[in-house]
């Protein structure tokens, strides 16, 4: 059978792509014999695949290994600097964006502070503030970034549209893709914020590696998502997750059990539930129930998605996860009368960054989607534009 030039081309595509994926993937530097061993091609295949890809600057060499006797084997890795995406987090009370590489390490952030009571154009001014500081700190520009993805407070459906807001009357209905597409020249993703807080913690967080995980924004306002399989679920019409608002659960109004004790007296709302938790941790009587009865409420939403799923893990993230030594055992005590088998809860690891680096991991999710595609032609680094 005869190959034509288009099928050569294309196996010597296929073969490029592989090559880089495994080095993409690796978790230390490999050697041309560890990337045939990996491969499956030929010795004289794969060192033309690490010329082709150092060439384009997809690859570098590094130092030989410690120790190493005789003439050292050269060993390549993936530049993970070679490329960089953006993650926002749209919050009620701050826009924070975060740069990273392709790894999700983080380069650089900006944090912007906003309130409830910020107006739609205030709101959305703050988000470019944020951004630009981002970039700046990063030594980058927006021509720079291969992709971006933004969280928002509220119901995002799969078109990415806001749709239902509590915290923000006049949010519902923002167009967030485009207004970021005014000036960022890649690929734009807009996700609920819970989504991509479950994302972080499964990827770079406390449930690395878990493949089935609720994942549990406790604040004033909690929401909730789900890691089915290893992968971010958003159901037909992205609304997983919005438990809450049910009335049954108590969601909405739970918040008011913390605030209304003794021990937050005089405090504004953002104040009382760590006063509260201080409280309860020094032993409280009163500062204890408001933290059961909190728990008692927070268990009923869970327990229908736990009952659902019958998950590995639940992640405790938000706000009130920095009190997780309170709120943690009386989850637990909550969640028993209600489940088969109570997963276990820990606690989020990467603070107040989560949802942005949520939306970092889905922004790499969707560069690889488009970079090993034998659609795409290996694209030049120096060029992320292409990349479409």
């Amino acid at each position: 059978m005869q190959v034509s030039g288009g099928d050569l081309q294309r196996l010597r595509q296929q073969n490029t792509l592989n090559s880089l994926r495994v080095l993409r993937e690796a978790r230390a530097p490999l050697t041309l014999t560890e990337l045939v061993a990996q491969t499956g091609l030929s010795r004289a295949s794969v060192g033309d695949v690490v010329a082709e890809l150092q060439q384009r600057g997809w690859i570098a060499e590094v130092d030989p290994a410690p120790g190493t006797l005789g003439r050292p084997a050269k060993r390549y890795r993936f530049r993970t600097d070679v490329g960089h995406v953006l993650g926002i987090d749209i919050g009620v009370h701050k826009i924070l964006a975060v740069v990273t590489d392709l790894t999700g390490r983080t380069i650089a952030s900006g944090r912007v502070a906003v309130d409830r009571h910020t107006a739609r154009h205030e709101r959305l001014e703050a988000v470019w503030r944020a951004v630009d500081a981002a970039l700046v700190a990063a030594g980058l520009t927006a021509s720079d970034l291969w992709g971006a993805t933004a969280g928002s407070t509220g119901v995002v459906n799969r078109e990415g549209l806001v749709t239902r807001v509590h915290d923000l009357p006049d949010w519902a209905g923002v167009e967030l893709a485009g207004h970021l597409g005014q000036r960022l020249p890649c690929p734009i993703t807009i996700e609920n914020d819970s989504k991509l807080a479950a994302l972080a913690e499964q990827r770079l967080g406390v449930a690395a590696g878990v493949q089935d995980l609720v994942y549990l924004h406790v604040g004033r306002r909690p929401g909730a998502a789900l890691i089915l399989n290893g992968r971010l679920h958003h159901g037909f019409s992205g609304a997983t997750g919005e438990v809450g608002l049910m009335e049954v659960t108590g969601w909405r109004t739970m918040a008011g059990h913390l605030e209304g004790c003794r021990a937050a007296a005089g405090a504004s709302p953002e104040e009382a539930a760590r006063l509260v938790f201080d409280a309860a941790r020094a032993g409280d009587p009163e500062a204890q129930a408001a933290v059961d009865t909190y728990a008692h409420h927070l268990a009923l939403g869970t327990a229908a998605m736990v009952l659902t799923l019958d998950p590995e893990l639940v992640v405790l993230g938000g706000g009130f996860s920095r009190s997780a030594d309170v709120l943690l055992p009386a989850l637990n005590r909550a969640l028993e009368p209600h489940c088969v088998r109570v997963p276990g809860i820990r606690p989020s690891t990467l603070g107040e960054e989560c949802v942005a680096l949520g939306g970092a991991c889905l922004a790499l999710d969707d560069v690889d989607e488009r970079l090993f595609s034998l659609e795409e032609a290996i694209l030049d680094p120096a060029a992320p534009q292409r990349i479409s």
